[in-house]
């Protein structure tokens, strides 16, 4: 049982094997061609991010352009909403593409959803038409946030997977700010609103490109029996021996694989209780980033500096575009610490300082909401918005999608990243559809209130639910699910049999 043990431990990419070959390890700038894959692959998450924050900014001018807009909460809520509906069906849909045509297919028809969706929108002749190439983008959105954390977590190395993935966090935030940016440089443009929205399918025709002389997953590959193709994209990726050994663990779980015939259906995700662990994690994650209010903070924005105190469309954007720089910015501190602090550990943090930021939020708004039109509780309540996205973004904006790249089987990986993604998007739809009714009810003060709520539970959740993978290969982490569901006793017995057939 030991040496089961020991060979497992000591496999390609393994804490225990870097330990002993320090030599081979890999730096994030040390390979061009995983940079090269990488940023590519992170132009899904540019055009996630610049849907998630263009509508924010287009939606002030929308309202002006179209008497029925401004006269409906509902109406608003769901050109809002509907690229976030489009994003559940795009994050199911995609996990079957991954699963079945490949990471690479998922990303192509991702970007054409992106680009016809775009071009919809650019020439809509009423708020219905919007409404059309809002659930179009959606796909595309639902899509890229499932494919490209994926795709990128299969070509890194174990060392450093946790920053190339929140590298595409990083670009999600990116493109938030670029939207802000276009926003507030087109506040004079004539047509505003149809140049912000129509702007998204330009990346999208640049990724579409490039993705034909980028590799699939070689993961991906070497599952589909491809070896050859799945060994000359490994060659470029990984110097020998190292090479050798990542092709050999390849070849070991392959032949598990295929002895236990294992044939892979959404229930299972619930009937097998190391899986059902895992996703309850994975998708448990991707509902509390929504539900602590980060949809609301993107989508709103300068709805929320409105109606704090600010009420000029420039003024508006022009503070949404401050909020949503520190957002990009932090995120890059995100990708330092999520390989270096731990994911667990950056994720409390998070949320502990969401906490005060959304206690701040709540008195100030409440204060306003009262009458009292002090200049002071407006900046209060800025101050409370730049500091819940200063805490956000290095933890809770990426670790939800690193942690469900990583945490499942390779046969149940698409599947369950899809339906955690979907979760994502239904809470999403629920937050940002909801928001402005909420408001009308309750107050500002009082929504951030619940959301304090909330942000509370989550921290109980991430203590308790959470396991660290923080340097861990694919199958150690397979291994901890496996302990959490039977018991060490019945993993080291897996392990025994996993070595042994």
């Amino acid at each position: 049982m030991v040496a089961a043990d020991m060979n497992i431990s000591m496999r390609a990419g393994s804490f225990n094997y870097l330990e002993k070959h320090p030599e081979r390890k890999i730096s994030i700038f040390q390979n061009s061609y995983i940079v090269a894959i990488t940023l590519t692959a992170g132009i899904g998450g540019l055009l996630f991010g610049y849907d998630t924050g263009v509508i924010s900014g287009a939606l002030l001018y929308i309202k002006e352009d179209f008497e029925q807009v401004k006269n409906s909460y509902f109406l608003q809520e769901l050109i809002v909403a509907m690229a976030l509906v489009g994003a559940i069906f795009g994050a199911t849909i995609s996990g079957y593409i991954n699963d079945v045509l490949g990471r690479k297919m998922a990303i192509v028809v991702a970007d054409f959803c992106f680009a016809v969706g775009s071009l919809i929108m650019a020439i809509a002749p009423n708020p219905y038409v919007i409404i059309i190439g809002r659930f179009l983008v959606g796909l595309g959105v639902g899509a890229a946030s499932v494919t490209a954390p994926v795709y990128i977590a299969e070509v890194s190395p174990s060392e450093i997977r946790g920053g190339l993935v929140g590298f595409n966090a990083l670009m999600i935030t990116g493109g938030q700010f670029l939207s802000f940016v276009i926003n507030y440089a087109l506040t004079k443009v004539p047509g505003t609103w149809r140049w912000m929205l129509g702007v998204a399918g330009s990346p999208a025709v640049v990724q579409l490109v490039f993705m034909i002389f980028l590799p699939e997953s070689p993961r991906w590959l070497y599952f589909k029996n491809k070896k050859e193709a799945a060994a000359n994209v490994l060659s470029k990726i990984y110097p020998s021996p190292r090479l050798e050994d990542e092709i050999e663990i390849l070849e070991f779980h392959l032949e598990k694989e295929q002895k236990n015939k294992v044939k892979v259906n959404y229930s299972d995700v619930f009937k097998l209780k190391e899986i059902r662990v895992a996703f309850i994690c994975g998708a448990g994650l991707q509902a509390f980033q929504q539900f602590t209010g980060i949809s609301i903070v993107m989508y709103y924005s300068p709805i929320i500096i409105q109606l704090a105190g600010f009420k000029s469309n420039d003024a508006a954007l022009f503070l949404s575009l401050i909020v949503s720089g520190l957002n990009a910015g932090d995120t890059i501190l995100g990708i330092y610490l999520i390989d270096a602090s731990g994911r667990k550990k950056l994720t409390l943090g998070s949320l502990s300082g969401v906490a005060i930021a959304l206690t701040i939020l709540s008195v100030a708004c409440f204060i306003i909401g009262h009458g009292n039109a002090s200049q002071v509780y407006a900046w209060l309540a800025i101050v409370g918005l730049a500091l819940y996205i200063i805490f956000f973004a290095p933890g809770m904006g990426p670790v939800p999608w690193a942690v469900n790249s990583e945490i499942y089987p390779e046969e149940y990986r698409g599947i369950c990243g899809g339906m955690s993604a979907t979760v994502n998007w239904i809470c999403s739809v629920i937050m940002s559809i909801s928001f402005l009714s909420v408001v009308d009810a309750i107050g500002l003060g009082g929504s951030f209130m619940i959301l304090l709520g909330v942000t509370v539970v989550a921290i109980v959740f991430v203590i308790i639910y959470m396991p660290e993978t923080k340097g861990l290969t694919f199958e150690e982490v397979s291994n901890i699910w496996k302990e959490k569901a039977y018991g060490k006793d019945k993993n080291d017995i897996s392990l025994v049999e996993k070595t042994n057939t």
